[in-house]
């Protein structure tokens, strides 16, 4: 009994931490940007493809930021995570091989 209300007390509080992690809303989602534009799918996919190198950039340069925040929300968002996935190896295929046993 007291070992699952140990176990009930840790991961309520690992969830509100997690939770206190979570990112508020993006005020300028479907906003223009200087240029009049509004990232997409497309854009976020090249961000997350780019997400890496636009990284090291930005540790140096603070005009550079590695999310656009004048998007039009779920879609490119969506681009991104693809994208970012793409470089970093997201897919899980090398989990999904294995070696046979030699018997």
């Amino acid at each position: 009994m007291k070992r699952t209300l140990a176990i009930a007390g840790l991961a309520l509080m690992g969830l509100v931490l997690l939770a206190g992690c979570a990112p508020g809303p993006n005020g300028f989602r479907n906003q223009a940007d200087e240029e009049g534009e509004i990232a997409g799918f497309w854009d976020g996919l090249w961000h997350g493809i780019i997400s890496p190198v636009t990284f090291i950039i930005s540790l140096f340069n603070d005009a550079v930021n590695v999310y656009e925040v004048f998007n039009r929300g779920g879609w490119y968002n969506f681009g991104f995570l693809l994208g970012a996935s793409m470089v970093l190896g997201g897919s899980g295929g090398a989990a999904g091989s294995s070696r046979r046993r030699r018997d």
